[in-house]
């Protein structure tokens, strides 16, 4: 049996005892190696998507908020063995270079409504890549061998799961308050850095300043080469406060320059707006574009013509409903990005590891819980049962649907596979756009237009992963009505060609 998607067998099934999964138990896979393989890369067939460890892939995570190896207090084994239990292969790690102020139940300027957030670790905590001196202070010349001790079992400890790590090398200083607690303020090491403002450290305008971040990027880049599963971002959120384009692209080039002399090449990304926007003068050196709060998924469609990945590496913002979070991270995909990543707030040091805490709505902007890890699970699953780098956005194969208001996207090999989602969320402008997901049940009537063939199509729903209506058609070319179960929120359509029928 070969690795294609056209060999579909179809095996009828009870839709109450099945698990999505299991209508595609004829349907192969690429078996996986580990040792030998390449760093993650763009997918050499088709560039939208990423190829990691023999396979075409995309990321899903719901993910803790980025604190995992700067937080010494944060047991990431648990974590890791958390993402791993429910099929997530992507968590977001910052390096050191910023940290957060831990004051959730009285914001102050600097401080964030975040209840007990884990880039916010106590001072004593505070894992930085720079050794300490006697008086507490960094010294920007000296490494500090604990911190890449646990840094290089971090992502040991990531690739022994299969999750890859986005490690961000810079974050913008969001206020002076924020500045003045990272390292490289100069009140908080001996190495004459320069006294930029807030909105001058990611400038090239200050020279001793900007070498300690050359030397630290040097560094990182050097100290995880042996990896496999790391890809750089060059800085999170730099579209306010003074980060330049030359910065950034220095930042890229360094990158490119150090790995020169050795024989891997880890994949860059950079975090190029919120929402959704063109890209405009791409980084040559750039993979990976990410997006926040890209909802509805337009930056997909705005950059496909670049055939270069795009992703959502943060989302989390619309309160605690396990629904918003899901449909965002299913329209992404469906509209042919690569990559989705939620911040995950049930996740929070000294025993809450493994997602357990009960966080506070009034103290916490987003959601997180066990039951959306498990859901995005289901979502990572699914697109890895497609042989994803034949596919590619097809709106065209929708004629219409209803009811009206229904979001349909349709991701396509056409006449082989096809991956279809509908879901009733929205975006509401309000004083900050908030997404928000219609609770009716409700049930879609499709017409699609198909080649002629023989298809299974098959309801999958997105909260169990169970299917919840098959149907196998002979197809003679054209419009082709197909009926939803009664479904809430969402529910996803898989169409596959088939081959022949067992009994």
């Amino acid at each position: 049996m070969t690795h294609s998607s056209d060999l579909f067998v179809y095996f009828p099934i009870h839709p109450r005892n099945a698990c999505w999964f299991a209508i595609l138990l004829f349907a192969l896979v690429a078996s996986v190696s580990v040792a030998g393989h390449e760093p993650l890369r763009l997918d050499p067939a088709n560039p939208h998507y990423l190829f990691f460890r023999g396979q075409t892939t995309v990321l899903v995570t719901s993910g803790e908020h980025y604190g995992a190896v700067i937080n010494s207090g944060f047991d990431y084994r648990t974590y890791l063995d958390e993402l791993q239990r429910n099929h997530l292969n992507l968590t977001r790690v910052f390096v050191g270079t910023y940290r957060e102020i831990d004051s959730p139940h009285d914001p102050v300027k600097g401080g964030y409504t975040i209840d007990r957030n884990t880039l916010a670790p106590q001072p004593d905590e505070f894992l930085a890549p720079w050794a300490r001196t006697a008086d507490g202070k960094f010294d920007l010349s000296r490494w500090n061998h604990k911190y890449f001790s646990r840094l290089h079992d971090f992502l040991a400890e990531a690739g022994r799961r299969g999750i890859v790590v986005e490690l961000t090398l810079f974050c913008l200083m969001y206020d002076d308050s924020l500045w003045q607690v990272s390292p490289l303020h100069p009140r908080n090491n001996h190495n004459d850095i320069e006294a930029a403002t807030y909105d001058e450290v990611f400038s090239l305008k200050w020279p001793t300043l900007q070498a300690a971040q050359d030397a630290l990027v040097k560094k990182i880049v050097t100290a995880t080469r042996q990896f496999d599963n790391v890809y750089f971002e060059i800085i999170n959120e730099p579209y306010w406060h003074g980060v330049t384009p030359e910065w950034q692209r220095h930042i890229s080039a360094l990158i490119v320059n150090t790995e020169r002399s050795g024989r891997t090449r880890h994949l860059i990304s950079q975090n190029y707006a919120q929402f959704s926007t063109r890209i405009e003068n791409a980084d040559p050196n750039v993979s990976l574009f990410n997006f926040h709060y890209s909802r509805p998924p337009e930056s997909v469609g705005m950059n496909y013509a670049l055939n270069r990945a795009v992703g959502v590496n943060e989302t989390g913002f619309d309160g605690s409903s396990d629904a918003a979070y899901r449909i965002q991270g299913w329209d992404f995909l469906v509209a042919g990005g690569t990559l989705y990543n939620n911040l995950d707030f049930s996740f929070a040091a000294a025993g809450h590891e493994a997602g357990t805490f009960k966080y506070n709505p009034a103290y916490t902007p987003g959601g997180g819980s066990a039951a959306l890890r498990r859901q995005l699970g289901i979502l990572r699953d699914f697109f890895g049962s497609y042989r994803l780098a034949a596919m590619a956005p097809a709106p065209q194969v929708v004629r219409s649907a209803t009811p009206e208001g229904a979001s349909v996207r349709v991701l396509a090999e056409i006449g082989k596979q096809y991956a279809i989602y509908l879901h009733h969320g929205t975006v509401a402008q309000d004083q900050k756009p908030q997404y928000r997901v219609d609770e009716a049940p409700r049930s879609a009537h499709l017409i699609l237009d198909l080649p002629p063939g023989n298809y299974g199509a098959f309801w999958l729903d997105t909260k169990t992963g169970r299917i919840i209506g098959e149907e196998v058609f002979a197809h003679s070319g054209g419009p082709r009505g197909l009926e939803s179960p009664t479904y809430l929120q969402d529910v996803a359509l898989s169409i596959r060609r088939i081959v022949r029928t067992l009994r």
